[in-house]
C-alpha cells in the first residue's frame, strides 16, 4: 500500500464501512441530539468513528469519540493559528508563539509573579529597542542588558514546570507544531487524569506569559540551523516560493527569516495570542476511554470560562494561474533530485477529488503507472508523487532521484511521461476502484488508533470541513468515471508546473549565525508553583495495570505438516495479517538480503514483475519479504476474504521465481548509486556509520558488504535458488485475523512443506568493542555539528530495566529531564540535547550510554563541556525524581499490549531470555525506588564513563582542538567508513 502523504491523508475516511441504504448509496445525514445533561451535539449517520461534535456556548469545538482499547485518551487541542498569519515582519512568529505556551501562566511556573512580571515587561520594551535599533554596538549593548535582567527573572522562574506536570499526569507524547495554518497541542493521557488535564491547559490557554524568553528564542533558532542543513527542505522552500509568488504558503516560511528570529517583538507575539487564541478559534479533540456525557460537562466547567470573541483571519492573496514552466535550482551536499509541482485548487474544491484519483494511479507504492513503468523496470533511481491540499490550495509534486549517469532533466521527462499515460486514458480501467479500496483499507486501520482518529477530528476542524463530507469522500471518487479523470487531466497538465532541481554544491544563501554568549539563567529545579501544590491534591480514580498472560492470550497450534502456527483473533473488523517467520537472517547468509532485495524486480513462469504487482494489488493484498540481521520474514497482509488467493499468488512467487540478468545488473547500479547517496546523508554518515564505527569498530555488519565487483559479478541464479529454497527452512507462521481454521486450511492447500526442514547455517557474530577516549570526525558541509557519546556498558541485566526507564526519564529524556533543563533552557547551547542508558534488545549482548547534542558549530565546547559535566555530576533533585518516577507508573498502568502487538512484544521478551511479561516486575520495582537507588545506578552505570565520540560537521567551523580534548581524533574518510573501497583512516 502507497505510504500516504501529507497531512491530508490523515483525515480520508472509509465510507465502505457504513450501512448502506437499498439504492447501494450509504446514507450520511447530520443529526442533532441533546445528551442526558442538555448538552447538544452533532453527530452523522453511518459514522464509524462515533463522533460527537458539541459546540459550547463560547464557540468552542469539542470532538469526542470513544476507543475503548486502552486507558488512555488522545487530546489535541488545535488552533487556526499558523505562519499565514504571521505579520510580515515578525515572521516566525506563530512557530515561536508555540513554543512559548509551554512556559507557563501568572500561576504556573513562578515564584513570585508580582516581581517576575515588571521584569518581563522590562525585557519586553528592552526587546522593542532592539528591535528598531540599526547600530550594530548599540544593539549588542541593549542585548547584553536582555540577558541580565533576564537572568535576574529567571530566578523567580521554574524551568518546565508545565512538562513536569504533565509527566505527573503520565503523558506521552507531548509535543506541538505549527504550520501554514494551524498550531496544535498534544498530549496522550491516562484516561484516569482527564480532570487534571483538563484543569491544566485550561489554565495555560488563559494567559500568555513570556518567561524564559531569550534563551528559549536561541533554542528555535537552533532549530531555524536544522533546516539550513536540510536539503529537502530547502528545494520544499524553492518549491513554494514559485508555486505562490503573493500567497504566504510560498512567501514565509513557518520557521521564518533569520532576520525576524534574531529581532522579535515581545508585544507582536502577544497581541497574535490575544487575536487568535480565542475559544471560537479553538477546538478540544478527545478520542479514547471516555465517558461523552462526564467529559463534555467537564470540558464546560473549564474551556467555557474563556470568553467569546470576534475575530476575522486576514484576507489572503488570489494566485492568478501559472503560465509557464518556472525552474528553480538549490544547492546543498545532499545528492541531487528533482520536483515537478503542479498548483491545485484547496480543500473542498473539485480539484481536491480528482487529484487524490490521479494521484494513486500514478504512485501507489504498488502498481501505479510510476510504480510499474519508472521503479519497477528501475529507469530511474526512485520516483513517487504526493499531493498536499490546504485551504486556499494544494499541490500535485512529482518526486525524483536520478540513476548513475542520468541527468535532472532525464527523470523529470520521465515522471511527466506518466502523466501523459492519464492524459490518454492509457491506464487499465480497474484502477479507480482499486485505489479507492486501497484507501479504505488504509483508514480501516487507522480507525483502531486513537490518535490517527484524533489527528482526522483536529483537520477537519483546522480546514472548516463538514464531518459528513469527510466520510462520503471516497465514495465521491467511486462516482468519478474514468472519462472524466481523463478529461480533468487534459484540462489541468500543460505547461503550468514548477520544477526544482537540487543540485550538490555550495549553498551561498545559508544565513550567518554567531554565539550571542548567553548568560546561564536560573532553572530552580527543586521549586514547586502554589499552582503546582494545589494541583497534586486533585484525587484521580485509581488506574490498575494489565498484564499480559502471553501463553494465554497467544494460541498455538500445527499445520498439517507439523509447521507451529501462532494465533491472535483480530476483534475489530476483517483485516488479517500473515507472517512467515525464520529465525535467521544475513547473519546467517550474507547473499539472503541480496536475493530478498533482488526479487523485488522478477517476475515467475506465469506472471511480467509488473503483472504480479498488479495482481496483488487488484486483490487488495500487500506483500513483503525481508530479510533483517537475525530474523526473516514472508508474509501478506489485507482483507480476510482475499486471504487465501493473496496466500497462493505468494507461493506461487516464492517457487516459480524467475532469474533476469538483465534485471539484476539494473538491481546492482542502483545499489552503488545508493550508497552513493548515501554518503551524501549525514545522518546515515553520523548515525550508521560514525556510531557502528564507534561501537564495532572495523568488523561490524556496517562493513560487512559485498564490493562492486563482487556484486557484479555473483551469480544470479544462486540468488534465485535462495528464494526458491527459503521453505525449505524450519520457520513458524503467525496469524492475527478473525478466523483462523481459514488461515489454516488456506496454509495446509497453500503452503507444502517437507516434513524435515533443514536447519539454518551458523551466524556470524559482531564483538561490541570496550570504547573510549577516541573521537571519529567526518568532515561535511553544514551550519549545526551533530554528535554521540557513546559508551559500552555491561551485558544485558533484566534487574537494570527499571531503573533505567526512571533515570532516562528523570536524566535525559523528554522536555523536563536534566539534561534539556541544562543544556537547552538554561544555557540555550541547543535545540537537541539527550542522554540515556539503553538496555540491550538481546540477552547475551551489552547495554549502552549514550548522549546527543546537536548544535551549531561554534558552541560545541560549551555544549560539550555542559554535557560531560553532567554525565559526570547528575544533579539530584528530589521532586524531580518523584515526577519521573510516577510518570512511569503512570505510563505502565494506562499501557495497554493488545491485538497483534502482543506477539511481537513477546517476540522482542524472547531475545532477551524472558518469557513474561517484565512490566510487573518493573512496575513493583519503581514503586519502591528512591534517590538514592537513582543515585548509586548513575553511579554506577554512568559516572566515570570512558565514551568514544561520533563528530559530524564543518572542519572550517569547529574548533579541532576541543575535540582533541575528548581522545584521539579519526577523521574518517567515507568510502572506508562504509567499506565502499579500501582507504587508509587519517590520524
Amino acid at each position: 500500500m502507497k505510504k500516504l502523504h501529507f497531512l491530508f491523508y490523515a483525515f480520508l475516511l472509509v465510507g465502505s464501512l457504513a450501512c448502506k441504504k437499498a439504492d447501494g448509496i450509504t446514507d450520511y445525514k447530520v443529526q442533532s441530539q441533546t445528551d442526558p445533561n442538555g448538552y447538544k451535539y452533532e453527530s452523522v449517520s453511518n459514522d464509524p468513528t462515533g463522533l460527537r461534535l458539541y459546540t459550547l456556548d463560547n464557540g468552542l469545538k469539542v470532538y469526542l469519540s470513544q476507543n475503548k482499547d486502552e486507558p488512555t485518551i488522545q487530546t489535541y487541542i488545535p488552533v487556526k493559528a499558523g505562519s499565514n498569519y504571521d505579520p510580515k515582519d515578525n515572521t516566525g512568529l506563530a512557530h515561536y508563539l508555540e513554543h512559548m505556551v509551554f512556559k507557563g501562566t501568572d500561576k504556573i511556573a513562578t515564584l513570585n509573579w508580582e516581581e517576575e512580571e515588571k521584569l518581563i515587561a522590562r525585557i519586553s520594551d528592552l526587546y522593542e529597542k532592539h528591535k528598531i535599533e540599526s547600530d550594530p554596538d548599540k544593539k549588542m549593548a541593549i542585548y547584553r542588558e536582555i540577558d541580565s535582567v533576564s537572568y535576574i527573572a529567571s530566578g523567580y522562574a521554574i524551568a518546565n514546570e508545565y512538562d513536569k506536570m504533565v509527566s505527573l499526569l503520565g503523558a506521552s507524547g507531548t509535543n506541538a507544531h505549527t504550520w501554514y495554518e494551524e498550531t496544535v497541542y498534544k498530549n496522550k493521557i491516562p484516561a484516569n487524569e482527564l480532570e487534571k488535564w483538563a484543569s491544566l491547559e485550561s489554565e495555560r490557554f488563559g494567559k500568555l506569559v513570556l518567561r524564559l524568553f531569550h534563551t528559549e528564542l536561541e533554542a528555535v533558532y537552533e532549530e531555524f540551523n536544522r533546516t539550513q542543513d536540510n536539503d529537502g527542505r530547502k528545494a520544499y522552500y524553492a518549491q513554494m516560493e514559485a508555486l505562490f509568488p503573493t500567497h504566504p504558503y510560498g512567501q514565509q516560511t513557518t520557521i521564518g527569516t533569520s532576520d525576524h528570529l534574531k529581532n522579535p517583538s515581545m508585544v507582536a507575539i502577544k497581541n497574535y495570542f490575544d487575536t487568535y487564541y480565542v475559544p471560537n478559534n479553538m477546538a478540544v479533540v478527545l478520542v479514547g476511554d471516555l465517558d461523552f456525557d462526564k467529559t463534555i460537562a467537564l470540558i464546560d466547567s473549564t474551556f467555557g470560562k474563556f470568553k467569546f470573541k470576534e475575530l476575522k483571519h486576514p484576507v489572503l492573496p488570489k494566485e492568478e494561474p501559472l503560465d509557464g514552466i518556472v525552474m528553480r535550482e538549490v544547492f546543498g551536499p545532499n545528492n541531487e533530485s528533482v520536483t515537478v509541482s503542479f498548483r491545485t485548487g484547496g480543500i473542498g474544491s473539485q480539484d481536491q477529488k480528482y487529484i487524490t484519483l490521479i494521484d494513486m494511479i500514478l504512485a501507489n507504492s504498488s502498481a501505479g503507472l510510476m510504480d510499474l513503468n519508472l521503479n519497477q523496470k528501475q529507469l530511474v533511481q526512485n520516483a513517487t508523487s504526493s499531493p498536499f491540499f490546504q485551504n486556499d490550495y494544494g499541490t500535485l509534486t512529482f518526486s525524483g532521484t536520478p540513476k548513475a549517469g542520468q541527468t535532472l532533466d532525464e527523470v523529470k521527462d520521465l515522471m511527466l511521461s506518466q502523466v501523459e499515460l492519464i492524459k490518454s486514458g492509457d491506464f487499465e480501467d480497474w484502477m479507480i476502484d482499486a485505489v479507492v479500496n486501497d484507501l479504505k483499507l488504509s483508514e480501516t486501520r487507522r480507525y483502531e488508533n486513537s490518535t490517527a482518529l484524533a489527528s482526522m477530528y483536529y483537520n477537519a476542524f483546522i480546514h472548516g470541513e463538514q464531518w459528513n463530507n469527510k466520510i462520503q469522500f471516497l465514495d465521491d471518487l467511486k462516482k468519478i468515471s474514468k472519462a472524466e479523470l481523463v478529461a480533468f487531466a487534459n484540462e489541468f497538465f500543460g505547461n503550468n508546473y514548477v520544477v526544482v532541481y537540487k543540485k550538490q554544491g555550495e549553498d551561498r544563501n545559508i544565513a550567518k549565525v554567531e554565539n550571542p554568549g548567553i548568560t546561564p539563567i536560573q532553572i530552580n529545579r527543586g521549586a514547586e508553583s502554589e499552582y503546582l501544590k494545589e494541583f497534586v491534591k486533585i484525587e484521580s480514580t485509581d488506574l490498575q495495570p494489565v498484564f499480559v498472560d502471553y501463553k494465554k492470550e497467544i494460541q498455538v497450534g500445527q499445520l498439517e505438516s507439523g509447521l507451529e502456527i501462532s494465533n491472535i483473533k483480530n476483534p475489530n473488523n476483517d483485516l488479517f495479517s500473515l507472517n512467515v517467520i525464520f529465525d535467521m537472517g544475513k547473519d546467517n547468509d550474507k547473499k539472503l538480503s541480496l536475493a530478498v532485495g533482488y526479487l523485488e524486480f522478477l517476475g515467475t513462469d506465469k506472471y511480467s514483475p509488473e503483472d504480479l504487482k498488479k495482481e496483488f494489488y487488484k486483490l487488495g493484498i500487500n506483500y513483503s519479504v525481508s530479510a533483517g540481521s537475525d530474523r526473516s520474514y514472508v508474509g501478506i497482509s489485507g482483507l480476510q476474504e482475499n486471504l487465501e488467493p493473496g496466500l497462493e499468488l505468494l507461493e506461487h512467487l516464492m517457487k516459480h521465481v524467475v532469474a533476469d540478468q538483465e534485471a539484476y545488473d539494473l538491481y546492482v547500479e542502483r545499489i552503488l548509486k545508493s550508497r552513493e547517496d548515501g554518503k551524501t546523508r549525514k545522518g546515515n554518515i553520523l548515525q550508521n556509520g560514525l556510531n557502528s564505527f564507534a561501537q564495532y569498530g572495523e568488523d561490524s555488519r556496517l562493513r560487512n558488504i559485498y564490493t562492486a565487483h563482487e556484486l557484479k559479478n555473483m551469480d544470479v541464479s544462486e540468488l534465485v535458488t535462495i528464494i526458491t529454497d527459503l521453505n525449505n527452512f524450519k520457520h513458524r507462521i503467525f496469524y492475527y485475523g478473525k478466523d483462523v481454521q481459514a488461515a489454516k486450511s488456506a496454509l495446509n492447500q497453500h503452503h507444502k512443506v517437507s516434513k524435515s526442514l533443514k536447519d539454518y547455517p551458523p551466524a556470524k557474530e559482531y564483538k561490541q568493542l570496550d570504547t573510549g577516549k577516541n573521537v571519529y570526525f567526518t568532515d561535511f558541509d553544514m551550519v549545526q555539528a551533530e554528535m554521540y557519546f557513546i559508551a559500552k556498558g555491561e551485558q544485558f541485566d533484566v534487574n537494570k530495566m527499571a531503573l533505567a526507564t526512571v533515570f532516562n526519564s528523570y536524566f535525559g529524556q523528554g522536555f523536563s529531564s536534566v539534561v534539556l533543563q541544562e543544556i537547552r533552557e538554561s544555557k540555550g547551547l541547543a535545540y537537541a540535547a539527550a542522554a540515556g542508558y539503553l538496555p540491550s534488545s538481546k540477552k547475551e549482548n551489552y547495554d549502552r550510554t549514550f548522549a546527543y547534542i546537536g548544535t551549531q558549530a561554534n558552541k560545541v565546547p560549551e555544549a560539550v563541556e555542559a554535557m560531560l559535566n553532567l554525565l559526570n555530576n547528575m544533579p539530584e533533585a528530589e521532586q524531580q525524581f518523584i515526577t519521573a518516577k510516577q510518570s512511569a507508573l503512570k505510563q505502565i498502568a494506562s499501557q495497554r499490549i493488545t491485538k497483534s502487538n502482543i506477539f511481537w512484544n513477546y517476540e522482542g521478551l524472547k531475545k532477551r531470555g524472558l518469557d513474561y511479561d517484565i512490566r510487573e516486575k518493573m512496575y513493583k520495582e519503581i514503586e519502591e525506588m528512591t534517590m538514592a537507588d537513582l543515585s548509586n545506578f548513575f553511579t554506577s552505570n554512568i559516572k566515570g564513563q570512558n565514551y568514544s565520540v561520533s563528530v559530524i560537521g564543518n572542519k572550517k567551523d569547529l574548533d579541532m582542538q576541543a575535540l582533541k580534548k575528548l581522545g584521539k581524533v579519526h577523521e574518517m574518510d567515507i568510502d572506508y567508513l562504509f567499506n565502499y573501497k579500501e582507504t587508509e583512516v587519517k590520524q
